[in-house]
């Protein structure tokens, strides 16, 4: 089994420590957010009241959105999938 050790020397570096922690938790943040943009997408499900069908508006802007952010996601290197 592989160990990764992330070092961090000061206080200084405390904010660097904290976003290499929460890094799982800016994923699962946008996962739950391109979830919820989907399912505008393929159910028509309101983002402001999922209860009602979305206008034809809000899925074409859900769907840009969607594509948008996986396009700044892979300029990152980055992949919501793995």
């Amino acid at each position: 089994m592989a160990k990764i050790i992330l070092e961090f020397d000061s206080l200084e570096e405390a904010e660097d420590a904290r976003t290499a922690l929460d890094g799982w938790k800016w994923k699962m943040a946008m996962w739950d957010l391109d979830q919820k943009l989907r399912s505008t997408v393929k159910y028509e499900a309101s983002l402001v009241n999922p209860s009602e069908k979305a206008t034809d508006a809000e899925i074409d802007v859900a769907d840009k959105i969607r594509d948008e952010m996986r396009e700044i996601l892979n300029g990152h290197g980055l992949n919501l999938e793995c």
